[in-house]
């Protein structure tokens, strides 16, 4: 819960940022999923998941990779009923976010993307597909590279996988420099999080109170901003798009139309660099937050592409459909 903003307007002191969060908590509780926190006897490290409460081995699984911003349950929270009657789900929280931690140096999306293996057979699961959104997708992608028998299908959502460093320099984004990435990422004022509202959503709301926005600082952007400015670091530092392994599975590859964190020419990217097994879907009128501007259209995407053709695909196919 966020603390007390001033002592100088009792409203303030109701945090509506911690309050929809307990909310978002109990829809999950009431969907079908248990909160756990797992030691992955590394010498430090705690990852915290949603998992099924109820695991039922005809369904396969599906694991749901977050990204900078809210956390997983504000970024997955509209999903939920889409995709609950079909698979069981899992929605970890990455090292440095939520409930997670580790006290090793490492940084890397690659570090992460062990880590969440190794939450996921801790949980007994050997065999998933996933949906990665932004830093969520680098996560995922590096889980789909690393652990190819693993992973079965891939959604790679907004994320700029394939950027090189020198894409910084040359003029890609908005944003001249690592400092200015890490300061609308992590947004400590209200002004910064409106600059980054501006650069996630089309249509931004406008108008919101400045302690409505201190109240969201205070819940998502206060705790281990050094170590996210690491893992932002250890995206960008030396990457270069020869370096980058190819995925084999089918993957698809959803991006907003107007996303001004990675634009589009990374979304094309990634579909050269992948080749014929992927596929990239534009949604029009949205922008780097396209599961949240576009939720009806980004859940029919993941449908169309989830729900496979084998036998055990076409068994839940029409309950999958039907579901709202």
């Amino acid at each position: 819960m966020a603390k007390c903003l001033s002592i100088t307007s009792p409203v303030r002191c109701l945090s509506l940022t911690g309050s929809a969060d307990f909310l978002y908590r109990s829809f999950f509780s009431y969907s079908g999923l248990r909160s756990v926190k797992t030691d992955l006897n590394d010498g430090g490290t705690t990852m915290h998941c949603w998992v099924p409460k109820s695991l039922k081995e005809s369904k396969p699984n599906l694991l749901l990779v977050h990204g900078f911003g809210a956390n997983a349950m504000w970024q997955y929270g509209e999903l939920l009923r889409h995709l609950m009657p079909r698979f069981n789900i899992y929605v970890p929280d990455l090292l440095f976010f939520g409930e997670s931690s580790t006290t090793r140096p490492e940084r890397s999306e690659a570090f992460q993307a062990q880590c969440v293996m190794r939450l996921m057979e801790a949980h007994g699961v050997e065999r998933m597909s996933l949906v990665g959104i932004s830093y969520g997708g680098f996560v995922g992608y590096s889980m789909a590279a690393q652990f190819p028998d693993a992973v079965e299908k891939v959604v790679l959502c907004c994320t700029g996988v394939c950027l090189e460093e020198k894409d910084l320099r040359e003029g890609l984004f908005e944003v001249a420099d690592l400092d200015e990435v890490a300061s609308i990422l992590m947004p400590q004022t209200p002004d910064k999080l409106r600059e980054l509202m501006k650069f996630a959503f089309v249509r931004p709301v406008k108008g919101v109170p400045s302690f409505f926005l201190s109240d969201y600082i205070d819940v998502f952007c206060t705790d281990h901003v050094e170590q996210k400015r690491e893992l932002i670091q250890a995206l960008i530092n030396d990457r270069q798009l020869t370096k980058i392994p190819k995925i084999e599975q089918p993957t698809l590859i959803i991006w907003g139309e107007q996303d001004k964190i990675f634009p589009l020419e990374l979304g094309h990217r990634l579909k050269s660099h992948i080749g014929d097994n992927a596929k990239l879907e534009v949604i029009k009128n949205a922008g780097h937050a396209v599961n949240i501007e576009k939720p009806k259209d980004f859940a029919k995407h993941l449908k169309s592409f989830l729900v496979g053709s084998n036998s055990s695909s076409q068994r839940y196919k029409t309950l999958f459909w039907s579901s709202p």
